[in-house]
């Protein structure tokens, strides 16, 4: 059985690495907050996500003959979006959970 200095070193080790490892990406986001780059990213990215997912669910839906539902749950996933102040947890949440209805029970 290891001694007991070196199984408390170990779990010191790990910790530090633990540590530091979860409170780098902090230190990274501090100089970054000011950045047009980050910015433009908080702007765009909603829009992308959801045009992702909407060409992602089309195209499994074209394949499984499930596209009335796909488009069903686009036009809630957009709906939601455009009428909630721009949601877009909300609006992809609305969305996923039309579709899920509409192929499970429609």
């Amino acid at each position: 059985m290891p001694e007991t200095t070196y199984l408390v070193m170990a779990l010191l080790g790990a910790g530090a690495v633990t540590l530091a490892l979860r409170a780098l990406p902090f230190a990274a986001l501090r100089p970054l907050r000011e950045s047009p780059l980050v910015r433009n990213l908080g702007i765009w990215m909603p829009a992308g996500i959801l045009t992702i997912l909407a060409l992602a669910t089309l195209a499994s839906a074209a394949a499984g003959e499930r596209l009335v539902a796909a488009l069903v749950a686009i036009a809630v996933t957009v709906a939601v979006h455009l009428t909630l102040q721009r949601r877009s947890l909300l609006s992809i949440a609305a969305g996923t959970i039309t579709y899920v209805l509409l192929v499970n029970w429609g």
